[in-house]
């Protein structure tokens, strides 16, 4: 949503899509999951006492207009892309097959998976993770408004350690809200690292692959 309050910032979408275009450019097979809070929060809604389930597909909605402007603009960068939607909606975009998937990915072509796992109660965190699992993938890029974890908010405070390296567990432990327990222990289980980086910091997503930028790494 860029500098708006809510809603899509075309301009920011687009810096992003030039991001991930740097990645796929080295041959790098990408698998993309977007949340959909810049235009609506499930729990946000059920806070509000909206019905929790009902407010959860909305959200899950919501990441698939989101799917839909990245595929867009990463069209537009000439990248090819297939919008994938745990909730089938076959004029919009595919309904999610893994074998489907997989082969849309040895075609060099972008999949960005959207609406979730499909299920209330699940957040976008547990989808990546999931779809990272299914996918074979070999680790998680989490791009967030920080560069990195932190013991402590450093936004709200200035003494806030930021890790270049932690585990799983201490993740849980510590309660540090990297992503919700569940989507941790599915990344544990299977072996999954997670690196968290900025989405802010120009080149940070292909940095890192250079082993260069700032960046925390999750793993066991």
């Amino acid at each position: 949503m860029g500098d708006q309050g809510f809603g899509l910032h075309p301009p920011t979408v687009l810096r992003i899509a030039e991001e991930v275009k740097s990645v796929h450019d080295l041959g790098v097979e990408i698998c993309m999951v977007i949340g959909g809070g810049n235009i609506f929060r499930g729990l946000q809604g059920s806070a509000q006492g909206m019905e929790r389930t009902t407010a959860d597909y909305m959200g899950m909605l919501a990441t698939v207009m989101n799917a839909l402007a990245m595929q867009s603009s990463l069209e537009g960068l000439g990248i090819h892309t297939r919008v994938i939607s745990a909730i089938p909606m076959d004029q919009v975009c595919e309904p999610y097959i893994r074998r489907r998937a997989v082969r849309h990915l040895e075609k060099k072509r972008v999949c960005i998976f959207a609406a979730g796992t499909g299920n209330p109660y699940f957040t976008t965190d547990t989808a990546a993770t999931l779809r990272a699992t299914e996918m074979s993938c070999e680790a998680i890029f989490m791009g967030k408004q920080v560069d990195g974890v932190y013991d402590k908010d450093p936004k709200k405070h200035d003494d806030a350690k930021r890790y270049e390296a932690i585990t799983y567990d201490e993740v849980l432990q510590q309660h540090l809200g990297v992503m919700d327990a569940s989507a941790i222990a599915l990344a544990r289980d299977n072996h999954i690292p997670i690196i968290v980086f900025s989405l802010h910091e120009p080149g940070g997503f292909r940095g890192i692959l250079a082993g260069e930028g700032t960046y925390t790494r999750v793993h066991g």
